[in-house]
C-alpha cells in the first residue's frame, strides 16, 4: 500500500461505519474508495461557532486541501495539520503538535524542516474571509492513525522557520477531519 493510500485509509478511520460495495474497509471500521478519497473538517472558533471548512481530496498521487474561513482577524494566519483528531476549546491543545512522522523541525524555510503538517499561511482579507488551496505531496503513512488528525488555524503568521510552530501564536480555530 502506498503512503498516499495509507493516508487515505487513515483519514477514512475518522468516518466509522462499515464498507459498502466498491469501497475498501480499513482498520477501525472506516472506508475509502480506492483513488477517490475525500475528507472534510468543520472549523470552529473557541466559542464553538462555525467559521469555515477544510476539505482534503485524493488527486494525482497527493492530497489536495482547500480551506475556507470567515470571521477571522485580517492578515496572515499559520495553518497546520495537527497529530490528534480532537478540538477541545478554548485552546485546542487537544489537537496535539504538528503532524511530524519524520522528526523534522518546523518550517519550509528551516534547513532541518519541515514537519509534514506545516502548511502555507492563510491570507484573510479585511472582510474576515480567507481561502487557500495547497497540495500535500509525499508519503502520508501514519498521518491519521486511530486518534485521527485536525486542521488548526493560528492567530498569527507562521514565519516558516521557527521550531516548533513558526511563532504563529495561539490556536484560534480547529476542525477534525472526517471521511465523506
Amino acid at each position: 500500500m502506498t503512503g498516499l493510500r495509507m493516508a487515505a485509509a487513515g483519514l477514512a478511520l475518522l468516518a466509522g461505519g462499515c464498507a459498502m460495495d466498491g469501497e475498501v474497509a480499513v482498520p477501525g471500521g472506516g472506508r475509502s474508495m480506492a483513488g477517490h478519497f475525500t475528507a472534510t473538517a468543520v472549523l470552529r472558533d473557541a466559542r464553538g461557532a462555525e467559521i469555515g471548512t477544510a476539505a482534503a481530496k485524493e488527486a494525482g498521487g497527493a492530497l489536495r486541501v482547500t480551506v475556507e474561513v470567515s470571521g477571522l482577524t485580517p492578515g496572515l494566519h499559520g495553518v497546520h495539520v495537527h497529530s490528534a483528531g480532537k478540538c477541545d476549546a478554548p485552546d485546542f491543545a487537544s489537537a496535539g503538535g504538528h503532524w511530524n512522522p519524520t522528526g523534522h523541525q518546523h518550517g519550509s524555510m528551516n534547513p532541518a524542516g519541515p514537519h509534514a503538517g506545516d502548511l502555507p499561511n492563510l491570507s484573510v482579507a479585511a472582510d474576515g474571509r480567507g481561502h487557500i488551496e495547497f497540495t500535500l505531496p509525499g508519503t502520508y503513512e501514519g498521518l491519521l492513525d486511530q486518534d485521527g488528525a485536525a486542521l488548526v488555524v493560528h492567530a498569527g503568521q507562521d514565519d516558516l522557520k521557527t521550531d516548533p510552530s513558526g511563532n504563529s501564536g495561539g490556536r484560534v480555530a480547529c476542525g477534525v477531519f472526517e471521511a465523506v
